[in-house]
């Protein structure tokens, strides 16, 4: 079974140019690529009383399925394997689960992504996912 390189991606110009990185270590390893778009927990009381779970899953949907297409257009003729996966959550902590239960060689990500607001308040994705990741992590500015 092939090593592989979790990248997580929200569509920001930074994921694809940690994409584009990957895919240069994947080539030289023979790795294979899994592409992870994380997707905000909407379903919360306040939410909820506006939008129903089922509008707030079928946003997550096609939000998630537009990234990822997005980025799969990147790869699509790199001979690479690609896997994609979405998982729903805080990105911080979702892209470290996931690269532990997919059993990641490395995760390769952006240092920045479209949550610059949240960021400057919260704490950086980046930043949090380099602690609680069980494996490396690249940051690709």
């Amino acid at each position: 079974m092939s090593q592989k390189i979790l990248v997580p991606v929200d569509g920001s110009d930074f994921s694809i140019r940690a994409l584009r990185h990957a895919m240069e270590i994947a080539k030289a390893m023979g790795a294979e690529i899994l592409l992870l778009n994380v997707q905000y927990n909407y379903n919360t009381p306040n939410i909820n009383r506006f939008v129903s779970r089922e509008e707030v899953r079928k946003y997550q949907q096609e939000n998630a399925k537009e990234v990822i297409d997005y980025a799969l257009e990147v790869v699509k003729n790199s001979e690479i394997t690609v896997h994609t996966k979405v998982r729903i959550g805080s990105p911080d902590f979702e892209i470290a689960k996931e690269a532990k239960a997919s059993n990641a060689y490395s995760i390769v990500m952006g240092s920045r992504g479209l949550g610059a607001i949240r960021s400057k308040i919260l704490g950086s994705v980046s930043f949090n996912v380099l602690h609680e990741a069980s494996c490396p992590v690249t940051m690709v500015k």
